[in-house]
């Protein structure tokens, strides 16, 4: 919940943990209000009440007054689970903001995976009071370890669901799955290589995405020929991430 005090105005709200904190400058207070609310483009509701607000508006309200005194963490406690779609991405879209221009950590407490895909560097993955996997974001969207981890990945992803080679048995060849990162997501490096090599490639699943910055992308396809060994070497040497999935 927004945790807004109903009584009070946007300033007075964004302003109350100034007061709280013992300062008594009405001058800075003000000040540093209009900042806050030039930040999280709310100037034009200053004096409305929190009743006055969409869920989106009331975030962003709670948000200033989380910076108001400068804090050198920002904690965001399901800061998107109340907000549709598109509202979640504006949200999303002003943390990493602040995070890129105030250089300030922000930990993120989410059940949403996409939530950390879009603004996270790192990621610790808890079960029942546990960190079971943590790494960047990457390695742990690409490659997770953990059954937790796994569920959590699968419902962001579905087409990437536990058990998904089973739907491959009967696929003749060998079933692969490859990982590109960065600037090898757009190069031709699987065409080259097969060509090179002489093997046969059918494509079964796959996607082109972001985490964060960093553009990736995830195919799994069925490998046939004789050279499919020397296939996969060159696939690594190119620095494509090669997983063979058991069937």
């Amino acid at each position: 919940h927004f945790n807004l005090l109903s009584s009070q105005t946007v300033v007075d709200n964004i302003a109350f943990p100034m007061r709280l904190a013992g300062n008594q400058d009405a001058k800075a207070i003000r000040t540093r209000v209009d900042e806050l609310l030039q930040r999280v483009g709310l100037t034009a509701h200053a004096n409305k009440y929190p009743s006055q607000l969409s869920g989106g508006q009331k975030q962003r309200v709670g948000i200033a007054r989380a910076l108001a005194n400068r804090p050198s963490i920002l904690l965001c406690d399901e800061a998107t689970s109340a907000l549709d779609p598109q509202t979640t991405a504006s949200v999303l879209d002003l943390l990493a903001e602040i995070n890129r221009e105030l250089k300030l950590t922000i930990v993120l407490i989410t059940h949403e995976m996409d939530v950390v895909r879009r603004v996270c560097d790192r990621v610790a993955v808890l079960d029942a009071g546990r960190i079971v996997e943590h790494g960047s974001v990457a390695d742990v969207f690409l490659h997770p370890q953990h059954a937790t981890t796994r569920r959590f990945v699968n419902e962001a992803l579905p087409e990437e669901a536990a058990g998904e080679h089973l739907r491959y048995e009967n696929v003749p060849g060998r079933i692969l799955r490859l990982s590109f990162r960065g600037e090898a997501t757009w190069s031709p490096t699987l065409g080259r290589v097969t060509r090179e090599t002489g093997v046969d490639f059918n494509i079964l699943a796959g996607r082109i995405d972001r985490i964060k910055d960093l553009p990736y992308g995830q195919l799994t396809l069925a490998m046939q020929g004789d050279n499919v060994d020397a296939a996969l070497h060159a696939l690594r040497d190119a620095g494509i991430e090669v997983e063979e999935l058991a069937r």
